[in-house]
């Protein structure tokens, strides 16, 4: 079993773990998410997570006491494993499908969601393992980072999802973006679905999908193509096909 454990001033914030895939993977045991609450361990009257920087600036600081007390709380309460502790940052390692696979291979996370200004260095030097950014822009708190990596990792987690081999073609898994879905209606708005899916070639279809990953990664992402990535199925399909035109919606 995986268990995450959580620590933020906004545990509200995390509702979209009790739904869907995630909640039923927890009432199943497989996924074990613990949220806590940073205040619960400050020691003023007022619960006070920040303060002003020292040198000056705008904004405020997340101490470091109560980060510290948290953790050492959450190693009490399951002492028989060796978390790794996550910092979510912007100046972290990018977030990608190849992280998240490693990280739920390590049987026991710890998240620690930053607010306001920044957390004290401390914070990343005394306790951070590994510092994750989900992406190269900034966001009010950790919450959603938080979310996005507990649902990204439960992915790889036995028993989390239905259909193992779902996980197997998602985009990224052998370095190539995902093909296009339909089902039913056959014709929707002048919009028809492929003959190849209604063929029931079996083959044809495996070959088809094929064609459309790569080539919408070739339109979409073609820093993806490289040689560790492609075989020689792949480099005589790619002379084949041209990129994909982006339709209505693109940006």
């Amino acid at each position: 079993m995986q268990r995450v454990d959580i620590v933020t001033i906004f545990p509200e914030a995390l509702a979209y773990l009790d739904h869907s895939i995630l909640k039923r993977a927890r009432d199943r045991g497989v996924l074990q998410v613990v949220v806590w609450d940073l205040r619960d361990f400050t020691t003023d009257r007022h619960r006070q997570v920040d303060d002003t920087p020292y040198g000056g600036g705008a904004g405020m600081v997340m101490k470091p006491e109560p980060f510290f007390a948290a953790v050492e709380a959450i190693r009490a309460a399951a002492p028989y494993t060796t978390p790794r502790i996550i910092l979510t940052s912007p100046q972290g390692e990018r977030f990608t499908h190849a992280v998240a696979q490693k990280l739920a291979a390590q049987g026991h996370l710890i998240i620690l969601c930053g607010h306001y200004e920044g957390i004290d260095e401390r914070v990343r030097r005394g306790l951070a393992t590994d510092e994750i950014s989900i992406g190269d822009y900034v966001l009010t708190g950790g919450e959603l980072p938080a979310m996005v990596i507990v649902d990204a990792v439960a992915r790889f987690i036995s028993g989390v999802v239905g259909d193992a081999t779902s996980v197997e073609a998602d985009s990224f898994a052998d370095g190539l973006l995902d093909h296009p879905h339909y089902t039913r209606p056959p014709e929707f708005r002048a919009m028809k679905v492929p003959d190849v899916l209604l063929s029931g070639n079996h083959e044809a279809v495996r070959r088809w999908r094929h064609a459309q990953r790569l080539r919408r990664t070739l339109a979409r992402r073609p820093d993806l193509l490289t040689a560790d990535t492609l075989g020689e199925e792949d480099r005589r399909v790619l002379d084949e096909v041209e990129p994909e035109r982006e339709g209505p919606g693109s940006i």
